[in-house]
């Protein structure tokens, strides 16, 4: 099913180091299946993928949308198939 939801965008650069997972992991909860998210960073955020893929194993999906070496942006899209562990009905 295609969502056309609007993408949520995220750049962590903002967003102090200590409330950047945090942050990202509630606007993962809150996706929708089918719906995504991009997160723009200014390293890999590859130890947040190994954290996405260890608390949600297989519901989310992760592409790389530029690789650095300055900005690095991911597009993190739930399955369509997942189910949510949020009060809010998914």
């Amino acid at each position: 099913m295609l969502n056309l939801e609007e993408t949520r965008e995220v750049d962590v650069r903002l967003i102090p180091p200590n409330q950047r997972h945090p942050t990202i992991f509630g606007m993962l909860t809150a996706l929708a299946p089918g719906a995504a998210m991009h997160v723009t960073s200014d390293h890999d955020p590859r130890p947040l993928h190994y954290q996405i893929e260890t608390r949600w194993p297989d519901e989310f999906l992760w592409v790389y949308l530029a690789n650095g070496p300055e900005v690095w942006k991911v597009q993190i899209r739930r399955a369509d198939s997942a189910g949510c562990d949020c009060c809010c009905g998914h």
